[in-house]
């Protein structure tokens, strides 16, 4: 790993007015060392993948808690191309049923972190992936 700190984008999509678990985790990982970039409620893909570009981020972190995950991946997918953001790890977190962890897998994806996901799981596969990346 490069002696720059791990930098990870945490966005809330669409219409998902619930912060407070992406709040939590977004302080876990500068706990852990990570630089963080939160972009607040609401944002659309193109806000998320601009936010990504912009920020030069390693990670991008998707928290959705309203059921719109597959449909707003879908839409940010072919940002990731556009801004050249193919090569960062992608996941998601929050309420993500299990049933649509293989779609979003398909989608791209990189894994999922479903509600009560332990933050040292979570902070460990963003380490490993990125030594792995890097």
């Amino acid at each position: 790993m490069n002696e720059n700190k791990i930098r990870v984008l945490v966005g809330k999509p669409g219409l998902d007015g619930h912060d407070q678990g992406a709040k939590v985790v977004v302080r876990a990982l500068m706990d852990a060392g990570f630089e963080v970039i939160y972009t607040g409620l609401r944002k659309t893909p193109r806000e998320i993948a601009e936010a990504a570009s912009n920020e030069n981020v390693d990670v991008i972190g998707l928290s959705s808690m309203a059921g719109s995950h597959i449909p707003f991946c879908q839409k940010l997918k072919p940002l990731l191309k556009e801004y050249d953001l193919e090569d960062k790890l992608w996941i998601i977190g929050g309420n993500v049923p299990k049933k649509d962890h293989e779609a979003l897998q398909e989608i791209g994806i990189d894994a999922v972190f479903p509600t009560g996901s332990n933050f040292e799981d979570i902070i460990d596969y963003i380490k490993n992936r990125y030594r792995q990346l890097a």
